[in-house]
């Protein structure tokens, strides 16, 4: 054995810098495939084959530990979870050896042969060691078998059976001190009450790693497992090739397990570079969250880097490019995920983090052969890519084992690392600050806010358009106010006329006009109900009872759309055979009835004031109604805009409507007047005028668009057909920010977190925004980062636009789905808390009440349901 060897940078680029080598040693006997432990001050690995080597990560100058009892080669370690005392227990074919750290030291000083306690003998080979949080009992995985030792007693409490393969890993749960999980080489895992020796649960095999549609390539990805499998014994090539035989699926054993006690999920990884995590949340029924991909993340996020660097200037990117992952190189044609861990990414300062994690984000390390991964577990993707090969000071370029402590405290990891061709054993020292600001950093610069900060610029639209409506009063207005002015005035005489009556009698009323200043336009209290404007309730529980279904035609007709009206007192919603509908809020009564369009309508919105109905068809107009009368107030279509119109709403508190139109959106000022007049009764005297248009990047169609109307705000958020998301802000008139590539398909909605009048939220909370894909779920995103902060996954959504909304709360999401069923997610888990059911179809669209816990849904054969809270 060769004395370890200390090294240090010698470059002072920060690339250098970010992963330091801090030991290295040379064994004897090779260390890969051994399970490491790397703890918060110490790491552990086996040496020259049955030797327990010991390193202080804190003090490089304390004396190395060196702990001899086996007599076979170690095939696993770890740490205990308690400081004192501090317990690390090894494992063998021959033994199972549990050492107190610090009385090993305390011998080795007083010049004595510290000495274990051996636990179990001849359990075979041992893969996988694992303490309970309070280091009572041990885990040991042998063979099929799962052992749990106790370590006072030194007796074996349970032996857990099930598994059909070699079980590679297990976890304890830390808020469930029952609960153990397993993962196998047969490709599953299993939930243990390792108290009771009983079974909880059993996942079935998970498999749909790869969707190669060539069968020649599926056989070359199988025969390159099968070649890593046999080079990376225990893991056994003939499961891997198991399955090849039958349709060419080919599918990997599960070789690491994680338990975030944070995102209450189960994070599990295979040799071929798969990701599943699943929910561990109570009655979530160990649902699995998604699947992720290791290489094509690894792709996605070189693509990100590469498009921001576009943005950033040269030097600030300084992290080693990942085009040799992308390509796939002869030894990195998979990337086996060795191990997991967590990752303290969310504690480095805000001010050194930019757009690197959000605060509350769980992260987690992944240990791979060739190089570390940082994984996001709210948005599923890549925070950062570390390659062994990309840093000169490594002399281990693919590993064969690995082992990450990532929470250390003081904004640094460590990596423990045996070679995967050599004997050699390292540690490296990651500095996550310097991590973090080697990433690149999107040139946003624009700190964009959904809240306005200044006022309207002089060169604004908006401010154009507000003088203009000031200035210019039209003809009409100015005509009926001078006969209003003469009309009230009082008619006087200066001299007496005797036959005029004006003072021969007193004013007699005739009638007396309903006009109650107090009421403020709203119902009288006859029609006063649970609907008065009072403050929406926080704490309120879902709505999740289905109150009322009704169809809303006699022949079944699909629900495009749904919107309540500000003051949550009646229900809009636009149908396929080409009416409108205005419901009470509670569906009761008789609808009112808008008709006009000749085609499905696809876009409602109510004006602030509750005044209008604005509607959007298939035949490509734009109608405005006056939602008490139920009649036509303004129509724009051909010859107003360059394409057919597909979607519109109020904007700036009713001052404007926004419409798109192809690769465009137009800024139109509307006047609606409703004024009858018998010998003019078929000209329209609403008008409307387009005072300003903004075209998408590369002038691709528009799909979707959102903006606030509830409150004064400057941002549209705009998605393209291109799957882009573009932000335009009005006060400058111009784009502001571009995100490509934000779902794997095009954006059909984007759903804004707009609150209501009868409730407030945080200021930040109103740059959260959703978007939603046919085929690729739901992400939530800030508008202050343009980052993709959460995925919503769960609800399957592969060939109808369901529709997604927020409450008014902000607390929950909600989205239709083509199982019949709406699904609810809080804003902090990344799958569904709530999947309600009582519908008859594909659910197209949902909204929430803004004054009362109520959902509305509608359906696609034409039915609405609404639900209340228990």
């Amino acid at each position: 054995m060769e004395e370890p060897q200390e090294i240090s940078s010698t470059d002072d680029s920060c690339v250098d810098d970010i992963v330091i080598e801090k030991y290295l040693v040379e064994s004897k006997e090779p260390a890969s495939h051994v399970q490491l432990a790397c703890g918060v001050q110490h790491c552990a690995f086996p040496l020259d084959g049955n030797q327990l080597c010991i390193w202080n990560t804190e003090d490089p100058s304390h004396q190395r530990l060196i702990l001899r009892g086996h007599q076979q080669p170690i095939t696993a370690v770890v740490f205990g979870n308690t400081a004192n005392p501090l317990l690390i227990c090894s494992a063998s074919q021959d033994c199972v050896i549990m050492w107190k750290l610090d009385e090993c030291r305390e011998k080795v000083l007083e010049g004595l042969t510290p000495r274990g306690t051996v636990m179990r003998t001849l359990l075979g080979k041992v893969l996988c060691l694992r303490f309970c949080p309070d280091d009572r009992v041990v885990a040991a995985c042998a063979g099929n078998k799962i052992l749990v030792l106790d370590v006072e007693s030194l007796s074996t409490s349970a032996e857990l059976e099930g598994h059909r393969g070699p079980v590679t890993a297990a976890e304890f749960c830390a808020w469930r001190a029952r609960v153990l999980v397993s993962v196998s080489e047969d490709r599953s895992f299993k939930v243990w009450d390792h108290r009771l020796g009983s079974l909880i649960y059993s996942s079935s095999v998970l498999t749909g790693s790869h969707a190669v549609s060539d069968s020649r390539s599926r056989l070359g990805e199988c025969a390159r497992l099968s070649a890593w499998a046999a080079m990376c014994e225990p893991w056994s090539s003939s499961q891997v090739m198991s399955d090849t035989s039958r349709g060419f699926s080919c599918a990997s054993p599960l070789l690491s397990l994680f338990i975030d006690e944070d995102s209450r999920q189960l994070v599990t990884g295979s040799a071929d570079g798969q990701l599943w995590i699943f929910s561990l949340g109570e009655s979530h029924h160990y649902r699995c969250v998604t699947h992720v991909d290791l290489k094509k993340k690894t792709e996605s996020f070189s693509t990100r880097r590469v498009e921001s660097q576009l943005c950033s200037l040269p030097e600030e990117s300084q992290l080693p490019s990942t085009d040799g992952l992308e390509r796939g190189g002869e030894i990195e044609v998979e990337l086996p995920v060795l191990s997991l861990a967590p990752c303290a990414l969310s504690l480095v300062p805000s001010s050194e983090r930019g757009f690197v994690s959000s605060e509350n984000a769980s992260c987690l390390w992944i240990g791979s052969s060739a190089g570390l991964f940082i994984l996001n577990l709210a948005n599923f993707e890549l925070e950062a890519v570390l390659r062994y090969k990309d840093f000169r000071n490594l002399s281990i370029q693919v590993a064969g084992s690995c082992a990450v402590m990532g929470k250390t405290g003081n904004h640094m990891a460590f990596c423990l690392l045996t070679s995967l061709f050599g004997s050699q054993v390292a540690v490296l020292e990651i500095r996550l600050a310097c991590l973090v600001r080697s990433l690149p950093r999107p040139n946003v610069g624009k700190d964009l806010s959904v809240l306005p900060r200044s006022g309207v610029l002089p060169t604004s639209p908006l401010y154009f358009a507000l003088v203009e409506e000031k200035s210019t009063k039209p003809a009409s207005q100015k005509q009926s106010a001078v006969r209003s002015v003469v009309k009230d005035q009082p008619l006087v005489f200066h001299s007496r006329v005797r036959s005029s009556g004006y003072t021969s009698a007193p004013h007699v009323t005739m009638f007396l006009p309903k006009t109650n200043i107090k009421n403020n336009g709203k119902r009288s209290s006859k029609c006063k109900n649970n609907y008065k404007c009072k403050e929406y309730p926080s704490e309120s529980p879902l709505p999740t009872r289905l109150s009322k279904q009704l169809a809303v035609a006699s022949d079944p007709t699909a629900v495009c759309c749904l919107q309540f009206s500000d003051d949550g007192r009646r229900l809009a919603c636009g149908l396929a055979n080409h009416l409108s509908l205005v419901f009470d809020a509670d569906l009761s009564g008789k609808p009112a009835v808008f008709s006009g369009h000749d085609g499905a309508v696809s876009t409602v919105c109510w004006s602030h004031d509750g005044r209008w109905l604005l509607s959007t068809s298939q035949d490509g107009t734009l109608r405005v109604w006056s939602a008490r009368r139920t009649e036509l107030a303004l129509c724009l279509g051909e010859g107003m805009f360059p394409r057919p119109v597909q979607s519109a709403q109020f904007y700036y508190i009713d001052a404007f409507i926004l419409s798109s139109s192809g690769p465009e959106f137009q800024l139109l000022k509307y006047h609606v007047d409703t004024c009858k007049d018998d010998l003019r009764r078929y000209k329209q005297k609403s008008r409307c005028k387009a005072m300003f248009s903004l075209r998408m990047t590369d002038a691709v169609e528009m799909t979707s668009f959102s903006a606030v109307n509830d409150f004064y705000s400057y941002i549209v958020l705009t998605a393209g057909r291109n799957r882009t998301l573009e932000v335009f802000d009005l006060n400058v008139g111009r784009s502001a920010a571009l995100i490509a590539g934000a779902h794997s398909r095009p954006v059909h909605q984007i759903c804004q977190n707009k609150g209501s009048s009868f409730t407030s939220q945080q200021s930040q909370v109103y740059n959260l925004f959703a978007t939603t894909a046919v085929g690729d779920g739901m992400r939530l995103w800030d508008l202050r980062t343009l980052r993709c902060e959460r995925r919503f996954e769960g609800h399957p959504s592969r060939g109808y636009p369901c529709r997604i909304a927020f409450s008014p709360c902000g607390r929950y999401v909600a989205c239709g789905a083509e199982d019949r069923h709406v699904y609810v997610y809080e804003m902090g888990s990344s799958t569904f808390s709530h999947r309600l059911a009582g519908h008859t179809d594909t659910v197209t669209a949902v909204a929430f009440n803004p004054s009362a816990p109520q959902l509305a849904t509608a359906t696609l054969d034409g039915k609405l349901q609404l639900f209340l809270a228990e």
